[in-house]
């Protein structure tokens, strides 16, 4: 029940603790933050400084002038703070210190009024500038913690009611209290239900100020989550697939998918399982790793996205997660990219990964497959089939690469194509027309 109240409150708790690379990175904002806060306060004392230099002063000056010293010191307190917070030295004891300085500074400058227009200490409480308290409050709303607008709050609320004491208790016999709202506008007297209407606000104003930091802070966190959640997945997947999945309207589904004209490659590296043998689990995963870097390049050089890795097999698609009015013709690029690379370039460990890739065109589906709590998001359909069976084929024809009848067609003269036969795809009747291509 209490557990419900406080959800519904202050919004629904983050589960566990916040990654520590999330912490770090909430602790430079708010360092930026109290940087933030440091001018505005700068900016505040200034404006002080310009009020008091342009208000009229009375006729015969006190000896004792306490308004400039009040604003003298706020400004250096102002200047130090400033100053830590720019070398990033604001531990909690300072920044509490900070926050119940602040409000006893302005206290006190509203106190001395009396004193410097020479009036009886009833005075002060009819000040504008008690309107600053409600400022200094929402002054820590800017570093999202709630718990230092409390602190403001509660400063402000016990020196608002030391001040009310002050007026009442200081000259024995002589309260200065009333209950006629007139009088009270027109004299120095003091009306109780007035100061405790101030109280009661500034009361109002902290919690209000609490709870929306408090539920902004923990959707905050929620969306800091799942903005790290989004990023450390576009790792695993494709960024396009990544960005597909989290910024889709609805939750994604098994089944959920769209059909649609693409192209898609298939490659695999030739005698991997020979290279394995050679190579130590540390030593291939270094050369895999410097592969799929390299490969990747290419890859992205033409627009393709890289739907799934299995060992050291690659699905590339084209059109498919993104849009690619030419996608049978960059996915040739990539496969011709791919077989230069390969074929040429001495990888890590001193050997050279020759790779065969299959390209097919034709109308493939684009969606999640596998249950609620396991989905895979990928291609799949009959074209996707025969690009698989076409990279299998390299090894009968002795190539590096085969495309199929639909991908010639729609990449037209660009490439120079030959035919190397027809062969029945496992799994089909028909027999296919497969190409190599040249240069």
């Amino acid at each position: 029940m209490l557990a419900d109240l406080r959800n519904f409150v202050f919004g629904e708790k983050t589960s566990g603790a916040l990654p520590q690379r999330v912490q770090e990175n909430i602790a430079k904002q708010q360092q930026q933050s109290e940087i933030l806060i440091g001018w505005m306060q700068f900016a505040l004392v200034a404006t002080f400084a310009t009020l008091y230099a342009l208000s009229p002063k009375t006729g015969a000056q006190a000896v004792f002038q306490p308004v400039p010293w009040a604003i003298s010191l706020y400004f250096l307190f102002t200047v130090v703070r400033l100053f830590a917070a720019y070398n990033n030295y604001l531990p909690d004891w300072l920044l509490i210190s900070s926050v119940v300085m602040d409000t006893a500074l302005l206290m006190f400058l509203i106190w001395s009024f009396h004193i410097q227009y020479e009036q009886p200490a009833s005075f002060y409480l009819k000040a504008p500038t008690v309107m600053y308290v409600f400022i200094f409050i929402a002054l820590r709303t800017l570093r999202f913690e709630p718990r230092y607008i409390v602190w403001a709050g509660v400063t402000a609320i016990l020196g608002w009611v030391f001040m009310v004491g002050y007026v009442v208790f200081s000259e024995a016999g002589n309260p200065m209290i009333t209950r006629n709202y007139v009088s009270y506008m027109t004299s120095n007297s003091v009306l109780i239900g007035a100061e405790v209407d101030k109280i009661l606000s500034m009361a109002a104003v902290t919690l209000i100020l609490f709870v929306a930091i408090q539920r902004a802070r923990r959707i905050l966190n929620r969306a800091v989550l799942d903005a790290t959640a989004a990023k450390d997945l576009s790792r695993f997947v494709s960024r396009e697939v990544a960005e597909r999945i989290t910024s889709s309207d609805h939750a994604i589904q098994p089944g959920d998918g769209e059909s649609r004209i693409g192209t898609v490659v298939f490659t695999d590296i030739e005698g991997f399982s020979t290279v394995s043998e050679k190579l130590t689990p540390q030593a291939l995963a270094e050369t895999l790793n410097e592969y799929f870097e390299e490969t990747s390049k290419i890859i992205d050089k033409y627009g393709g996205v890289i739907t799934q890795f299995q060992g050291d097999l690659m699905l590339i698609t084209y059109n498919a997660v993104t849009r690619d009015d030419n996608h049978a013709a960059n996915a040739m690029k990539t496969a011709i990219g791919i077989r230069e690379l390969t074929q040429e370039k001495v990888f890590c460990h001193g050997g050279k990964l020759p790779t065969r890739c299959g390209v097919n065109t034709g109308e493939i589906v684009i969606g999640a497959i596998g249950s609620k709590e396991r989905l895979s998001f990928t291609v799949h359909g009959d074209q996707v089939n025969v690009a698989a069976r076409l990279e299998q084929q390299n090894k009968e024809y002795g190539s590096y690469i085969l495309a199929g009848e639909n991908t010639v067609q729609t990449c037209g003269s660009e490439f120079d194509f030959e035919k190397a036969g027809e062969v029945v795809v496992r799994g089909r009747k028909a027999p296919t027309k497969i190409y190599t291509v040249n240069g």
